[in-house]
């Protein structure tokens, strides 16, 4: 099912078991931010990036590989080399992507980002090292920025697509068909908002956190919450703008955001993410920031 139709979307979602495959990730890759600058491509539908002074490469490197510590204490983590050509690399789960033997990889809108599905070494790693499958989407017209335009719950087959530049309804269908999701809801973006994982994180299939103020329709918003009902957390602006919303389960009982979402973080919130068995990890990611993505931009997911 791919569909714009939030009440038979929750009905076929509603019927969905848990059984589609793992919750989280058995492995996560990163790219360094090797080559960390403003990307002019990138911040003309990016409102959250900061301007060029703002960009701080020695922090965000020796943050980054805070994170890369922080990950790798909890499931194997590889991180490649970044490259002075692609400002944005370090947000990699955008132009790669996997699911059961097989690795996807993604049409990006900018030329700037198209430059990073080139990647010889990052394929080879997929193709030769772990042996999956390629389905390369890369070169056709179609934008599809991978989990930064979809947002999956992996334990249920079920796939959130947010339309915006960054990804059209064509695209959807080609990740929706990728993936092999059970049933893809299909929905804009708030004006100014540029990917769904920014607004939206489905954690380990049992709980979500929503930026309300990130969809074009309330109704998406009530959909989203009903499903993940009680464990639904609905940011308030402050939280929105802290980057709440990126954020991501890499094991069962843990979420990941950066500080400065954890600092946004209400306790309400929080008591909530609690209540459905989640401990708040977080890691200072300011600098990084700065290029206008969070913690969740930052993580390939290895399945």
């Amino acid at each position: 099912m791919l569909t714009r139709d939030t009440h038979a979307f929750l009905a076929f979602a509603r019927a969905c078991g848990d059984d589609f495959g793992p919750a989280t990730a058995r492995a996560a890759f990163l790219v360094a931010p090797d080559g960390f600058a403003l990307a002019e491509q990138s911040a003309q539908d990016n409102r959250y990036m900061a301007q060029a002074a703002a960009f701080d490469a020695t922090r965000a490197s020796m943050q980054h590989r805070d994170l890369h510590r922080a990950f790798s204490s909890v499931l194997p983590t590889v991180c490649f080399a970044g490259r002075a050509d692609t400002p944005d690399a370090l947000f990699p789960n955008n132009v790669f992507a996997t699911a059961a033997g097989r690795y996807i990889v993604g049409r990006m809108r900018h030329a700037v980002r198209q430059r990073e599905a080139a990647r010889e070494d990052i394929r080879g790693f997929f193709a030769g090292v772990l042996d999956y499958a390629e389905i390369d989407l890369s070169t056709q017209e179609h934008p599809c920025e991978l989990t930064g335009a979809l947002v999956i719950d992996r334990a249920r087959g079920l796939g959130f697509c947010g339309l915006s530049e960054r990804c059209d309804e064509a695209g959807a269908r080609l990740m929706h068909e990728a993936f092999g999701l059970r049933a893809t809801l299909l929905f804009d973006l708030a004006p100014g908002e540029y990917h769904t994982n920014v607004v939206l994180a489905v954690l380990a299939g049992r709980a979500a956190i929503v930026c309300p103020r990130g969809f074009a329709d309330s109704g998406v918003v009530e959909a989203i919450a009903a499903l993940y009902s009680p464990h639904a957390v609905l940011c308030s602006e402050a939280e929105h703008r802290g980057f709440v919303g990126n954020a991501i389960a890499l094991t069962p009982d843990t979420v990941w955001m950066s500080a400065a979402a954890a600092r946004a973080l209400q306790p309400a919130s929080r008591e909530r993410l609690r209540a459905a068995g989640f401990a708040v990890a977080a890691v200072e990611l300011d600098a990084i920031e700065a290029a206008g993505g969070s913690l969740r931009c930052c993580v390939g997911e290895i399945f």
